[in-house]
């Protein structure tokens, strides 16, 4: 197998304490009108600052909405998978994009908002904000990334880092390995950036757009469909990519989907996308979902960033 060369990064070069001032110059919705969820593609212009050019895919921005909540004390600083490829929105480096789902909940008859995702969601072309940055080391592209095979597996905003991934890989149109995209969401008015993946799929026979619609459609057993049930699901497609040597998994979504994907791979005997920390039982069923992560973890071959 090649070797899995992570890239050096920068990190933090804007704190908490020490964020800088950007302008967000476009802010628009990505999913379906009819969806029920109000989710946004937002993207700032970083020109002259030191986040320009210096923010890999895969990293996260910082941003710190205004004001101070009940107790006295400052909002906080919320982190954001960034959604552009590393040469920018468009190919401009002076542009860093997000995706962010704007927050509603409801507990004990009241309505709650989340704070950062309803102050980003409410910006317009032109606005200032207070950006952080970047962070994070590790769920990145390696520096050889066209060595290798992606299967990208993601729910909800998780979706972010792999647009701008997918876009990175495919743009200098040299990328010949299998790269394909698992993307779990409830219906199908959730689904996002559909026209931009589709069209990926459409135009190179060595992308696959795998979407997953969990309430709405049903497996042949009559159960449901998960990011992980797409592995036996797909196995023609799928089967043969995994046991490549040369192939890397990266997970993004909501904490707890991890647990079913490496349950899956252990299932069909794909072991080598996790490490064994703690004597499986015979029957991997009998493993608590929520307990799952204290007998396995990631191996190198695998990556995570989950919430």
């Amino acid at each position: 197998m090649a070797e899995i060369k992570l890239p050096e990064v920068e990190l933090n070069i804007y704190s908490k304490n020490n964020p800088v001032e950007v302008t967000v110059v476009e802010n628009y919705i990505v999913t379906l009108e009819s969806s029920p969820n109000f989710v946004r593609h937002i993207t700032f212009d970083v020109s002259g600052t030191d986040l320009e050019n210096r923010v890999r895919i895969g990293q996260s921005i910082g941003i710190l909405p205004p004001g101070q909540d009940s107790k006295g004390r400052q909002h906080k600083l919320r982190l954001y998978s960034v959604s552009s490829p590393t040469s920018g929105e468009r190919g401009k480096p002076h542009l860093i994009s997000t995706t962010v789902k704007r927050t509603i909940e409801e507990f004990e008859d009241k309505i709650y908002l989340g704070v950062a995702s309803n102050y980003l969601s409410d910006l317009k072309p032109g606005d200032k904000v207070k950006m952080t940055g970047p962070s994070g080391r590790r769920f990145l592209l390696p520096e050889n990334a066209e060595d290798f095979n992606y299967l990208f597996f993601a729910t909800g905003t998780g979706i972010a880092p792999f647009r701008g991934m997918i876009m990175e890989l495919f743009e200098k149109g040299d990328y010949k390995n299998e790269c394909a995209l698992i993307f779990g969401c409830p219906y199908r008015t959730d689904l996002l950036y559909p026209a931009f993946f589709n069209e990926m799929d459409q135009k190179h026979s060595n992308f696959h757009y795998l979407p997953n619609i969990s309430r709405e459609d049903r497996r042949p057993d009559g159960s449901k469909y998960y990011v992980q049930t797409k592995i036996e699901d797909e196995k023609e497609l799928l089967y043969p990519i995994l046991r490549q040597e040369n192939t890397l998994v990266y997970i993004c979504g909501l904490k707890g989907m991890e647990a079913g994907i490496y349950l899956e791979l252990l299932k069909q005997g794909l072991s080598d996308y996790v490490e064994i920390k703690k004597e499986l039982p015979e029957n991997l069923n009998d493993i608590p979902r929520g307990d799952f992560k204290k007998f396995v973890k990631p191996s190198v071959r695998t990556f995570e960033e989950i919430y």
